[in-house]
């Protein structure tokens, strides 16, 4: 890959998931062109986001909630297909057809503080020196392990869903997954048809969702994230605040006692997980479905995190800095979410390109 040395630029947008080319999307449509006023710049090889490294028994079917990319709708797709390929096929084609021309694959470091107002974005490629950030990096990088007593000496294999390779790896074996999450329920209702015994463990009882969940139900929980978020402390997942909705397939798992929950273990042993009350458990996998956490570390040097450990955000501006916005971060971590705030971010950008207090 060449390196230009530093370059400036009015905008760099960090990630070219949902987020990320919405982001660029509104960038276009509101006069910037690519390599010229502002660059999307991903770490990941091909188009897709964090879709494309999902595993291949994960079909389009089986997905929630995939809202199309604004301006270009997803049709026709084949339920049958592994979603890597149609959301990775849906936004290699988005990109061609905005002329996003997103640079990739490109690391980026770290994002500094520069001279006459600029920040600095260190790069693979070489630095960036810009007026405003747009980072839309998601979570898919910093996949979340606990850590418990006796880990370290588990003789059978662990793995997260970041690492997932599908169900037909665990055949004949004694399977225990973690994480009360969508991830982990779809997780264990696969393993089960193959694996020998399976247990599934969370740290709080699971909570099932009945009934519909419109638009009044997704508000109220994007809303509990958003309070987190503007008293700067992580941020949740919105999927983590809606609890599981109770389908035909999670029926039919708990009647077949799939989804019995046990709670959360002590400490791990050489041969699988102990409880304070002296039950043990023999297992050949620790599957950690125990989620990610917001991929910002490269954004350290500018300060921004608040006391209680997250980055205090309003709107999508980052409180402690208004250059730098962040899409795909808490209460945007959704599909519908992201669209809407690259629109948001943009519009906050643009308005300081021009002048116009925030």
């Amino acid at each position: 890959m060449n390196n230009f040395g530093t370059r400036e630029l009015d905008v760099v947008v960090i990630g070219a998931g949902q987020a990320g080319l919405s982001a660029a999307y509104h960038l276009r449509r509101a006069g910037l062109g690519p390599d010229r006023e502002f660059v999307v710049l991903d770490h990941a090889p091909r188009p897709g986001g964090a879709w494309q490294f999902r595993w291949p028994s994960l079909t389009y079917g089986k997905v929630h909630g995939m809202h199309s990319l604004p301006g270009m709708e997803l049709t026709g797709a084949d339920d049958s297909r592994p979603s890597s390929e149609v959301i990775g096929g849906y936004f290699d084609a988005y990109e061609q057809r905005f002329g996003l021309r997103v640079h990739r694959p490109v690391e980026v470091s770290a994002v500094r503080e520069g001279a006459d107002g600029r920040l600095l974005v260190e790069t693979s490629e070489g630095v960036y020196a810009t007026r405003t950030l747009i980072n839309a990096t998601g979570t898919w990088d910093r996949p979340f392990w606990p850590r418990y007593p006796g880990q370290e000496t588990f003789r059978g294999r662990q793995l997260h869903t970041a690492n997932y390779p599908g169900p037909t790896e665990f055949a004949g074996l004694r399977v225990i997954v973690v994480g009360g999450g969508a991830s982990g329920t779809q997780h264990l209702m696969e393993i089960a048809e193959v694996a020998s015994e399976t247990y599934w463990v969370t740290r709080r009882p699971p909570v099932f969702r009945e009934g519909p969940f419109g638009e009044v139900q997704g508000r109220a929980a994007v809303a509990m994230v958003e309070e987190r978020v503007r008293r700067g402390l992580p941020p949740q997942s919105v999927v983590s605040v809606t609890g599981l909705p109770l389908n035909d397939a999670v029926r039919r798992a708990r009647d077949e006692g799939v989804l019995d929950r046990l709670p959360m273990f002590e400490r791990i042993t050489p041969e699988g997980v102990a409880w304070p009350d002296g039950r043990t458990v023999e297992a050949d996998v620790i599957l950690w479905a125990t989620g990610f956490r917001a991929a910002v570390d490269h954004l350290a040097p500018l300060r921004l995190r608040e006391p209680g450990g997250g980055i205090r955000v309003e709107d999508t501006r980052a409180v402690r800095d208004a250059r730098v916005h962040l899409v795909g971060y808490g209460p945007s971590a959704s599909t519908i979410g992201a669209n809407r705030a690259g629109r948001e971010a943009v519009r906050s950008v643009t308005r300081l390109l021009d002048g116009v207090p925030a």
